[in-house]
């Protein structure tokens, strides 16, 4: 689930083309790293409330932490991230990390647990239809005071993970028919109707007005590129 897919197919053994986020010189890490700050206030109120910060991440992976690498190096012993993934992530920093092998989507994740900080970038658009989006932001909003979420914006009008403009907005059926045509984005061309079928229906953009839907507790942010809102970003802060 490095981008939230539960489904009977697994898109992530799609070959993709190379990840622009394990280039720190990339535009996509710069715009994670910029969104970095926002986290790191929400983990500095939590350390300054409590000492230590156990923040679980939705959908997460390590290395996506590497953005704030000198901040987590910083306060190191300080905090705990869990990450939650449908596919087995590595952990290298065992001191730091640790790993839970499960769906964001599952009504009785962690039942027994409260954290600190729920984190989800880029995950809530891939777990699939909207009643999975919102048993996904119930779990944020359940599992911990303070939450942030990021998704891309439906109405930015570049799709970022298939990098063709307006893509979101063509029928679902041309949008399979033109993955199983040409190489988009992340993804080589798809041989197979039913995974195009499947990648399409675990791209879904979410509109500002949704997401105030599903995080009715929160507050809903944007981040701009050339005078657009390219992502949104739900933030509860108590």
């Amino acid at each position: 689930m490095t981008h939230g897919h539960f489904s009977t197919i697994d898109i992530r053994d799609v070959p993709v083309r190379a990840d622009p986020y394990s280039n720190s010189k990339s535009l996509e890490f710069g715009f994670r790293a910029k969104r970095f700050k926002k986290v790191q206030h929400l983990i500095e109120a939590v350390l300054a409330e409590r000492g230590t910060c156990e923040i679980l991440d939705l959908g997460g992976t390590e290395r996506y932490w590497d953005i704030g690498a000198s901040f987590l190096q910083a306060n190191r012993g300080r905090i705990r991230i869990t990450a939650v993934n449908t596919e087995e992530q590595p952990v290298e920093r065992p001191d730091m990390f640790e790993f839970h092998l499960g769906s964001a989507t599952q009504s009785d994740l962690f039942e027994d647990r409260i954290f600190d900080l729920v984190h989800s970038n880029s995950v809530i658009e891939h777990v699939g239809a909207w009643p999975d989006m919102v048993q996904f932001a119930e779990n944020a909003r359940r599992l911990a005071p303070r939450y942030y979420i990021q998704t891309p914006n439906y109405w930015f009008p570049y799709e970022p993970h298939f990098r063709f403009p307006g893509f979101q907005y063509l029928p679902e059926r041309t949008r399979a028919a033109l993955i199983m045509r040409f190489s988009l984005g992340f993804f080589r061309r798809i041989e197979s109707a039913a995974e195009a079928e499947e990648i399409i229906h675990h791209h879904r953009l979410l509109s500002a007005r949704e997401m105030r839907v599903l995080f009715p507790d929160g507050a809903v942010e944007f981040e701009r590129l050339a005078g657009f809102n390219k992502s949104i970003i739900a933030i509860r802060d108590v």
